[in-house]
């Protein structure tokens, strides 16, 4: 009996023990391992370069190749709105926002990218759908952007029932369908009407998405700032009191978020930008308007230059380090103040 007990407990601490052969299985589990989180390293550098810049007119050129379509008003803007859709779904690692693996899950710049973009994109859409395909508020909705706009409003991180990348997609396959049919002359029924009201509703909402990202961006070095919120009207009021000064700053984790947000919104507003400057081209002739379009651009395209630091730097402002949203910030707030110029210069008869 004591021999069965000794031998038992010689087998089980040979287990225990490492020989050489399941010193070497360690070994190349080890280095498997570390091969692997290498490659997943790699991956996520590559995944995390933002997307190229492209075209207006040769983009709405390639939309429309095989249809034996000319480009008419509103093409150019709508395949420029089809292609920012796109590349949040196509680019190197597709949809990143709703990713459940590495090396989507640990990556957050480029997914912050993909909201600032998002939400110019749903901003479009819902003008597309409201005025640009209208002639009046009693004239009746496109059927296409009636099913588009509500689905790139969809939850942008469900990555199952429904994943967020089919509801996007359909929703391209609509606005897609809406540029074929308005760039069929045989087509009636679907329209694009370039008026100055048309554009100035949506430049409204770029206006305020603009200011809203100019203060988050200022914000990183944090402010003492006046409650100017019921400053303009003296019969204003609010829901609840506030104090006559706020203390305005954003959280240390969040300012690169913030940073790529405001990157990935003003990329895809500058290509809509220069696509609003071909289809409206004789509205902003018209109101003299063109030159402060093209003053826009130029600061958005100014906001796209190269980060060559590795990290988003927070510096004072005045100190010896960089603060690069304050940078950012100073060319969205010039492109804000330009917009709402060119909002008056639209008004005007």
């Amino acid at each position: 009996m004591f021999d069965k007990l000794k031998q038992g407990w010689t087998s089980f601490i040979a287990l225990l023990t490492p020989g050489e052969n399941s010193a070497g299985w360690c070994r190349g589990i080890l280095t498997g391992m570390g091969f692997l989180i290498i490659l997943i390293l790699l991956v996520g550098m590559y995944w995390s370069n933002e997307p190229a810049h492209f075209d207006v007119r040769l983009n709405a050129q390639e939309k429309l190749t095989g249809s034996g379509l000319d480009t008419v008003p509103g093409a150019i803007t709508t395949s420029a709105l089809i292609r920012v859709a796109e590349t949040l779904l196509d680019k190197p690692g597709g949809y990143l926002t709703n990713d459940v693996m590495p090396p989507g899950l640990y990556l957050d710049n480029i997914p912050n990218w993909e909201y600032g973009a998002l939400v110019q994109v749903r901003d479009l859409s819902r003008s597309f759908r409201e005025d640009f395909s209208r002639s009046q508020s009693q004239s009746t909705e496109d059927p296409d952007l009636i099913i588009a706009e509500p689905n790139f409003n969809f939850n942008s991180d469900s990555w199952l029932f429904p994943p967020t990348e089919s509801e996007y997609r359909e929703a391209i396959e609509r606005v897609d369908s809406y540029l074929l049919r308005i760039s069929d002359p045989a087509n009636v029924d679907a329209q694009f009407f370039a008026r100055a009201d048309n554009l100035a509703s949506w430049l409204l909402n770029v206006e305020s998405r603009l200011g809203s990202l100019s203060q988050r961006l200022s914000a990183s070095v944090g402010q003492a700032r006046i409650n100017t919120d019921t400053a303009e009207e003296s019969a204003a009021v609010q829901s609840t009191p506030s104090s006559a000064e706020v203390e305005v700053r954003t959280p240390w984790l969040e300012i690169d978020d913030v940073f790529y947000e405001a990157r990935g919104s003003t990329w895809a507003l500058m290509h809509f930008l220069r696509a609003i400057e071909v289809d409206f081209e004789e509205v902003l002739v018209d109101k003299n308007a063109m030159a402060s379009l093209r003053q826009i651009i130029r600061e958005l395209e100014a906001s796209q230059r190269t980060v060559f630091f590795p990290v988003i730097l927070n510096g004072s402002g005045f100190g010896i380090f960089a603060n690069h949203s304050l940078t950012m910030a100073n060319y969205v707030s010039r492109a804000n103040a330009a917009i709402i110029d060119l909002r008056n210069l639209l008004a005007q008869g």
